[in-house]
């Protein structure tokens, strides 16, 4: 639970010489939005282990760029700090972003939060979406942009409204009910208007949390950009079908996958796969399904059988394959939540989205196999799947897991093993864990 302590960043990564991209404009920025704790990692960490299980409940705030705000008023004990709490603090002031009239400008918008899946919007502008997880979209416009934890867009935004005021920025929770968390706020200032002069008017409404209709719109719309698609194989050599579930494991409260709870073995994976050490996690490959001709996911489900395990899935090196990743109701009535699912090591074809349960024989006809986007993270909406499909031709052990990290913490994820043996000799410099202590010696 690093990232909700504050270990984040972006790194842009450049066009070769020579190569330019289907798009134009004229400044590039960066913006990176969050959600922010008080308790700390340690604290809800804590919670999630307890029994009762303790909840971590929705963040304090949202930051846009590292800048939020907060409801001093509910805090039960007022800080001593006159720094604290303190709206005419110069630290307390939103982020600001400076726009020249007429001018186009790219913004890389990335989503890292803990737990939130966001709306972004500017104020009375349209956002034109370009380019999502490094790969480049057939262009789309949309006046709000949703983004799961782990995501990165780039979308172009003009600067052609009224240069005599600014505007708001702002992001706001969807797909959970957060009635206490501020929105993100932050200004689209028209230079050369003054910094801290606040817009005119009051932040745009938010899309209302639960509608999931314009977010699955948006999902939908994402496709490969025309000159830059690249062709997914026509068929799969393997089918991974993945339930999410909630359930109870010895008092626990957990999440998992085909009713299995993912746990980290205390000796990293690459090292024991690469030495053979056996021993170390579990030897027996998890589900690659689920009864899902008998199985309602409308329904809390008691899932008597659930266990936890670190065992991994071994694929062939080189081969196709196919993740279907199906939500399921929660421990709680009439809920189920958007789970953002990321791949390490991997880019993968997004085939396509579906409400209710995925059906093995037709759905897989209406895949899209002519201009899937590739991506590296992507959403589950509730009660809905999601297709994929990637080569297995990256050697090593890679994690595939929801991106929020209390349900990464709970046990939401799996790991791929893939052409170990041709990963070559580890540096003794990442030796150290578990069982591999004095493993090699320099």
């Amino acid at each position: 639970m690093q990232r909700e302590a504050g270990l984040y960043g972006s790194i842009i990564v450049g066009l070769p010489d020579g190569k330019s991209e289907p798009f134009t404009y004229d400044y590039d920025r960066n913006i990176i939005l969050n959600d922010w704790y008080h308790k700390s990692t340690y604290e809800q960490a804590a919670g999630l282990s307890a029994i009762p299980f303790q909840w971590v409940g929705e963040p304090e705030s949202l930051l846009i760029h590292g800048r939020g705000k907060f409801n001093c008023s509910t805090l039960i004990t007022p800080s001593l700090d006159a720094g604290i709490c303190n709206a005419t603090n110069p630290d307390c002031e939103p982020f600001r972003l400076i726009a020249v009239p007429g001018k186009t400008y790219r913004l890389r918008i990335s989503s890292l939060t803990a737990l939130s899946a966001l709306s972004f919007q500017i104020e009375g502008h349209n956002m034109t979406v370009v380019e999502a997880d490094g790969h480049y979209v057939e262009p789309f416009v949309v006046q709000n942009l949703f983004l799961y934890s782990g995501e990165t867009y780039s979308v172009l935004v003009k600067a052609d409204q009224d240069p005599t005021r600014n505007y708001w920025i702002t992001s706001n929770i969807v797909g959970r009910s957060a009635p206490k968390t501020p929105p993100g706020l932050g200004v689209f200032v028209y230079y050369p208007n003054h910094p801290r002069r606040s817009p005119p008017t009051t932040p745009p409404p938010p899309p209302l949390w639960n509608n999931t209709d314009p977010r699955l719109a948006q999902s939908h719309a994402i496709k490969a950009r025309q000159g830059y698609i690249h062709t997914p194989p026509s068929r799969s050599d393997r089918v991974i079908v993945f339930l999410n579930t909630q359930n109870t494991i010895n008092g626990n409260v957990r999440w998992s996958v085909n009713n299995v709870s993912f746990a980290l073995p205390h000796t990293p994976y690459l090292i024991a796969l690469k030495e053979n050490l056996t021993h170390v996690f579990d030897q027996n490959p998890p589900p690659d399904g689920y009864d899902f001709q008998n199985y309602d996911i409308r329904i809390v489900q008691e899932n008597k059988n659930a266990t936890s395990s670190n065992g991994v899935y071994r694929l062939n090196f080189n081969s196709t394959v196919d993740i279907i990743l199906q939500n399921a109701n929660s421990m709680i009535l009439n809920t189920s939540e958007t789970h953002p699912w990321h791949l390490h090591g991997h880019d993968f074809w997004v085939l396509g989205y579906g409400e209710g349960k995925f059906d093995m024989f037709n759905d897989p006809m209406k895949y899209n196999l002519v201009n899937p986007i590739m991506k590296n993270t992507v959403p589950v909406h509730p009660y809905g799947w999601t297709a994929l499909r990637f080569r297995a031709d990256n050697p090593g052990a890679w994690a595939f897991h929801c991106h929020i990290e209390s349900h990464f913490y709970m046990g939401m994820g799996v790991v791929f093993a893939e052409g170990i043996d041709k990963v070559g000799k580890l540096p003794s410099s990442i030796m150290g864990c578990g069982e591999t202590q004095g493993l090699y010696r320099p």
